[in-house]
């Protein structure tokens, strides 16, 4: 597989840049740009200190750390961030909106996401009929 090239702004010097944490996986963690302080049922988008140029016909996921909730009680709002490659403006800041259960202080540099890009979806063309495949029962028919 060839490496692609990401065109990335950071916000300041401050923000680590990014990296494979130790040969894992190949998401790539974020972290907040500032720190933010929240209460119990607050909303912020928190900033990842990042733009990137996606290479054409690619778009970024986003999705919380596994260890995210337990350390920080926030829950990524849309589930997962989709970042298209239209998205590349000099002022186009990657976020992550969040919602807090609990009252908490998320430090600046603290890892709260991690991204991967993905190629896109061909495009698709829909054609009406009427399903003769087996049918297995519905949503939620496999069991407990």
């Amino acid at each position: 597989m060839s490496n692609k090239k990401i065109k990335i702004q950071y916000l300041d010097d401050s923000i680590s840049k990014l990296t494979y944490v130790g040969g894992k996986s190949d998401w790539i963690d974020l972290a907040a740009a500032e720190t933010v302080t929240l209460k119990a049922g607050e909303f912020r988008m928190i900033h990842l200190g990042v733009a990137m140029k996606l290479p054409d016909g690619y778009e970024a996921h986003i999705a919380p750390r596994s260890s995210t909730f337990k350390n920080f009680g926030i829950l990524q709002v849309n589930s997962v961030g989709v970042v298209d490659s239209s998205y590349c403006g000099a002022n186009d800041w990657w976020k992550m909106p969040v919602y807090a259960t609990r009252d908490v202080v998320i430090e600046k540099g603290s890892r709260i996401a991690q991204f991967r890009i993905m190629e896109i979806q061909p495009r698709l063309e829909f054609e009406e009929c009427v399903l003769d495949g087996a049918d297995r029962g519905g949503f939620g028919s496999t069991g407990i």
